[in-house]
């Protein structure tokens, strides 16, 4: 499942705040920057997408997900970072619901990765309870036992 892919690979965080909606960006796709998936211009042209077009990547209530131009300058290797804010990030102050508290940053070399990543992702989030489980997570092993409860 595309938890333990992304608790093997280092890729999630736990923080309890952001200053900014802009900071959220940057500090959801730490892991990816840490371990050079991402590399700052891509993450630069999302906050430039988001002053354009609004929270595009806000897709429900409490979940973003943060992605860019496909094979968007910065992106080195295909991947799906994973964030927990436990106070909710404001995208839009005349809209609750695109406050978001998940963060999936999603990075891919090449259209086909990028469906692939959008798809394992929107597999994962349709099940049931999922982004309530997610949204109480405080740690790695929580991460690992959620997945193992939603393995299909």
């Amino acid at each position: 499942m595309l938890l333990n892919d992304i608790v093997e690979q280092n890729h999630y965080l736990f923080v309890d705040s952001f200053e900014t909606w802009q900071e959220s960006i940057y500090g959801a796709a730490k892991p990816l920057l840490d371990d050079g998936t991402l590399e700052k211009p891509y993450l630069d042209k999302i906050i430039e997408n988001v002053n354009e077009y609004g929270p595009y990547f806000v897709i429900m209530p409490d979940v973003a997900m943060p992605h860019s131009t496909l094979g968007g300058e910065g992106v080195n290797k295909t991947a799906i970072g994973f964030c927990k804010v436990n106070k909710p990030v404001v995208f839009d102050p005349e809209d609750e619901s695109k406050n978001a508290r998940l963060f999936f940053t999603l990075a891919a070399v090449d259209n086909d990765k990028h469906l692939q990543n959008m798809v394992a992702l929107s597999e994962m989030l349709i099940k049931d309870g999922i982004v309530e489980d997610l949204l109480k997570a405080e740690n790695e092993q929580d991460l690992l036992d959620i997945a193992k409860k939603y393995s299909d």
